[in-house]
C-alpha cells in the first residue's frame, strides 16, 4: 500500500495524529515529515476531502472526514467497528485532543518497541456489560497474541479513574448479546473477542497511562496516589491485572521493558511478559 493509503488508514484507526506522529509510525527511517506532509496534503485536495485539519500553537492535527472514513472502510483494510467518528470533535477541542494525542504517542512507543503494531489497535469500542457500555480508550493485539485493554489519564478525578476500573468487572462475565446473566453463553463476550479458541487464557490486563497535563500533579505523583486507592478494590488481582505506567517513563524505556507496576504488588516495575495472571 502507498503512502496515501497507509495515512488514510492509520487516521481512521487512530481518530487524530500529528505528522510526527504519523512519521514515526509509518516512516520511522525518514529524516523529517516530508512524505506525510505530502500525502496528507493530498488527501486535502481530495474533492470532497478525505482529511481535515485544524491547527493550534504552530502545530497542526489531522483527521479522516466521513468521505475518508468511507473511503478507508472500502479497502477492506480497516478492521469493521460500529460508531466509528471522523475524529473532526477530538481534533478541536483541546482536552480531548491532548488526550488523543497522548494514547497515539502510547501506540508509536508499542509500535516502535514491536510490542505491538500501529494496526492492531482499537479506540474507544463499546463493550457490552449488564450495567451500560464499557469504552475503554484503547484495546491492543499485543506481538504475543495476547489482547490489553488500555486506558490513558490525563485529567480524571481519582474517583472516576476507580469508577472506571470497576466497570470492568461486570464486563468480565457480559453474555455476547450484553443483556444480562439470564440466558447466558458458555463463553462470555471477552472470551469471543479476545480469548480465541484457547479457554485457559484469562482476561486481558488493563493497562493505565498516566500523562502530563497542564495545571495537574507529576505523572508518577497521581499514578502513586491510583496505586493508594486501587489497591482496596476487591476485583483488583483477584479477577483482573491492572497495571500502571507513566506516558514520559514509557517514551524513555519503551513499552516492552520493566515499566509497569502492578496494583497491589510490589514496588517493582514488570515488563508486559512479566505481569501476573488473575488469581
Amino acid at each position: 500500500m502507498d503512502i496515501r493509503g497507509e495515512v488514510l488508514l492509520t487516521l481512521a484507526q487512530l481518530r487524530l495524529a500529528t505528522p510526527r506522529q504519523l512519521k514515526a509510525l509509518l516512516l520511522p527511517h525518514q529524516q523529517d515529515t516530508d512524505h506525510v506532509r505530502r500525502a496528507l496534503r493530498n488527501l486535502l485536495a481530495e474533492s470532497p476531502a478525505l482529511v481535515g485539519r485544524t491547527h493550534r500553537a504552530q502545530q497542526s492535527y489531522w483527521y479522516c472526514t466521513p468521505a475518508g472514513l468511507a473511503e478507508a472502510a472500502a479497502s477492506g483494510e480497516l478492521a469493521p467497528t460500529a460508531g466509528r467518528t471522523t475524529g473532526k470533535r477530538t481534533a478541536s477541542k483541546t482536552g480531548l485532543r491532548e488526550h488523543g494525542l497522548a494514547l497515539v504517542d502510547t501506540v508509536v512507543v508499542f509500535h516502535q518497541a514491536e510490542a505491538a503494531d500501529h494496526a492492531d489497535w482499537q479506540v474507544e469500542v463499546a463493550h457490552p456489560t449488564p450495567a451500560g457500555s464499557l469504552v475503554p480508550d484503547g484495546v491492543v493485539l499485543l506481538a504475543d497474541g495476547s489482547s490489553a485493554f488500555v486506558e490513558i489519564d490525563r485529567t480524571m478525578s481519582y474517583a472516576r479513574l476507580v469508577a472506571k476500573l470497576e466497570r470492568y468487572d461486570p464486563y468480565r462475565n457480559a453474555p455476547p448479546s450484553g443483556r444480562g446473566n439470564a440466558a447466558r453463553a458458555p463463553r462470555s463476550h471477552w472470551q469471543e473477542t479476545y480469548a480465541g479458541p484457547s479457554l485457559d487464557r484469562p482476561f486481558p490486563p488493563l493497562l493505565i497511562v498516566f500523562a502530563p497535563a497542564p495545571r495537574r500533579a507529576a505523572p508518577d505523583t497521581r499514578e502513586a496516589a491510583f496505586h493508594d486507592r486501587a489497591r482496596r478494590l476487591s476485583n483488583v488481582n483477584y479477577r483482573m491485572t491492572v497495571a500502571t505506567t507513566t506516558l514520559p517513563l514509557l517514551t524513555r524505556q519503551g513499552a516492552d521493558r520493566p515499566v509497569w507496576r502492578v496494583v497491589d504488588h510490589d514496588e517493582d516495575r514488570r515488563s508486559p511478559a512479566a505481569l501476573p495472571k488473575p488469581r
